[in-house]
């Protein structure tokens, strides 16, 4: 029990900690029922996570997804960010291209390159180069054109 006692107090994640206070709060003898409501987990998740540190210790209750690796490592990010910060505009189509023939990656989502041009700094939404509103021969020329029909 002493590890257990130094796992909970080491660990920083919630899901893990929640695991091994149910564990040992069973251990010291405590109903189901008060520490389904001090937890606020079921019977089940009692029982399972019990039965597992039984099988296979502390490395039972520790978490075992800590998410998938990145196409991209620090270095290259690093590289791409300079490219879009060199550039004051940037078509989603440029950059797509760029990772591709300079790194060979392509990514699944196209959120993957808006959050990249978003770190960058750079908008991915389609602008105007100047505000037609501002131009008055522009303006009368769609008024103009608008009116005809």
């Amino acid at each position: 029990m002493d590890s257990l006692s130094q796992f909970i107090a080491s660990t920083s994640d919630a899901r893990e900690l929640k695991r091994a206070l149910a564990v040992q709060m069973r251990q010291q003898g405590y109903p189901y029922q008060q520490i389904e409501a001090l937890l606020e987990v079921s019977q089940s998740f009692i029982s399972k996570w019990q039965q597992l540190y039984r099988q296979q210790d502390i490395d039972a209750l520790k978490l075992g997804y800590w998410g998938t690796q990145g196409y991209l490592n620090d270095v290259d990010k690093q590289a791409v960010m300079e490219w879009l910060r060199q550039r004051q505009t940037c078509q989603l189509e440029e950059l797509v291209t760029h990772l591709d023939l300079s790194y060979g990656v392509v990514f699944k989502s196209q959120q993957s390159y808006y959050d990249l041009l978003h770190q960058a700094g750079l908008s991915w939404k389609k602008t105007q180069s100047a505000r037609p509103q501002k131009d008055e021969l522009q303006v009368a020329q769609k008024n103009t054109r608008l009116w005809s029909y």
